[in-house]
């Protein structure tokens, strides 16, 4: 009998459980050994060193890990980067090579069965590859029968529009502006990018709210923050070069909150990995209050947070609001109280899965703070109601004149160095139409050109 359905993708390989004493600090010791173990099997020991002692600083270049930001003036002479760090550079460089060999002895079956990190852990492609149709096996092409065979495709098309160009923050400023001068060129502005899989909802939410849809703070802030909220990210586990931003918030009488379903052990203790006098013992404590959410119950705690808010500014009034700030800076004050007022903390609690005196510790520290700093990454802008998430924070934000100020704003945590810069360059399937005009301006002889060359 023939079936209609797709073929069952391979399941992932069951390793077991394994269940262990949860650790008290994150990082120090052990992460340099993992960053070492990495870097030395996929390039050796005296390249690897060599190149994690020019990853992050000045005359040297930038991580592909994360988008985490590097400190203006003194960078780390020990180790600007993060064990994610040098395990991302140690892939870039590894020694390890896939050739045309290694495909004509390796059947798409065969790769099919692998993992995405068995098949990143092969090596580096070395030539152009091609899968014909009705064959089993990809073989070598050469770049020109390549373009070729890219150029026919695209031209074939029944509309321009028909063509997608993905693009990631990996790619330069430069290329990427070259990259969507020629899909613009060909006809079309289908442009999606790696923010469109993670902080779209971060631009359109930021943008609508306070007019700019990237974040407003720099590194430097977090060494004034009063307060720095961590919430719907998982900073030890994917950029935990963060935590040594936190720590400096801590040394300068800061305190942080933490909300996540899970209590992850960077954001609540951590080991200098660039002080070699606190590799070992407990680590500094980072978080001061933990909310353990429950899995998108982000909006019903945002909104009984500011109801307790706005409780204690009734109280005292201009003792928790700036009322200043909101008079000159903001609009609709009146109508989100009234809003707010619609709606009932013991309907909103259940949604929450804590209890009332945990939030209320968080809203008391949130009441007595001028500068306060949010945070966030994929656990709030992968829902449905993502825009709603940060509308919710950045409206605590403005109640407490927390916007433009040194030490507050908000910090949306990317994963690629350089979504922004690509963005910017026009690597935007809804560029304004502004850019675009610009764009046509600008380089309308290079398009001109370009026609006559195609035809």
């Amino acid at each position: 009998m023939s079936s209609n359905k797709p073929h069952a993708q391979p399941p992932e390989k069951l390793t077991g459980i394994k269940l262990d004493k949860i650790p008290e600090s994150a990082v120090g010791v052990k992460a340099i050994k993992s960053a070492l173990s990495h870097i030395t099997s996929e390039v050796g020991l005296d390249k690897g060193v060599g190149l994690l002692a020019k990853l992050n600083q000045t005359d040297g270049f930038d991580c592909p890990g994360c988008a985490w930001p590097d400190p203006d003036e003194k960078r780390a002479f020990l180790a600007e980067y993060c064990e994610n760090g040098a395990k991302a550079v140690a892939e870039e460089a590894t020694k390890n090579r896939v050739s045309p060999m290694f495909f004509a002895t390796h059947s798409v079956k065969e790769l099919s069965t692998l993992s995405d990190y068995e098949i990143g852990k092969k090596g580096r492609i070395t030539h152009p590859m091609v899968l014909h149709e009705g064959k089993d096996h990809y073989e070598e092409i050469s770049w020109e029968d390549a373009f070729h065979m890219i150029g026919e495709e695209l031209n074939g098309l029944d509309s321009p529009n028909e063509a997608i160009f993905y693009t990631s923050g990996r790619t330069s400023n430069e290329a990427a502006f070259l990259y969507q001068l020629f899909v613009r060129q060909f006809g079309t502005n289908n442009l999606p990018d790696c923010s469109n899989m993670c902080h779209e909802s971060s631009g359109a939410a930021l943008s609508e709210t306070l007019g700019i849809g990237k974040g407003s703070v720099t590194l430097d802030d977090f060494n004034h923050a009063d307060l720095v909220i961590v919430i719907g990210q998982n900073p030890g586990t994917n950029h935990p070069r963060m935590l040594t931003a936190l720590g400096e918030t801590k040394k300068k009488g800061g305190q942080i909150i933490t909300i996540n379903p899970l209590p992850e052990v960077g954001l609540m203790r951590y080991n200098d990995p660039q002080n070699p006098l606190k590799w070992i013992g407990k680590g500094q404590k980072l978080t001061d209050i933990f909310l353990q959410v429950k899995i998108n119950g982000d909006v019903a705690l945002l909104k009984i947070i500011m109801k307790l808010l706005l409780e204690k500014e009734q109280e005292v009034p201009g003792s928790v609001f700036d009322h200043d700030f909101i008079k000159e800076k903001t609009q609709g004050y009146d109508e989100f109280i009234a809003d707010l007022e619609k709606y009932s903390i013991p309907d909103l609690l259940p949604q929450t899965g804590l209890q009332l005196d945990e939030i209320q510790a968080a809203a008391n520290m949130i009441a007595s703070k001028k500068k306060i700093i949010i945070c966030w990454a994929m656990g709030l802008t992968q829902h449905k109601n993502a825009v709603d998430n940060i509308r919710e924070f950045v409206n605590i934000l403005l109640l407490k004149g927390s916007i433009g100020k040194e030490g507050a704003g908000t910090c949306p945590v990317r994963g690629h160095s350089n979504v922004q810069g690509d963005r910017t360059v026009g690597i935007w399937e809804s560029a304004p139409q502004a850019f675009l005009n610009k764009i046509e301006a600008k380089y309308l002889d290079f398009l001109l050109s370009a026609d006559e060359l195609m035809v």
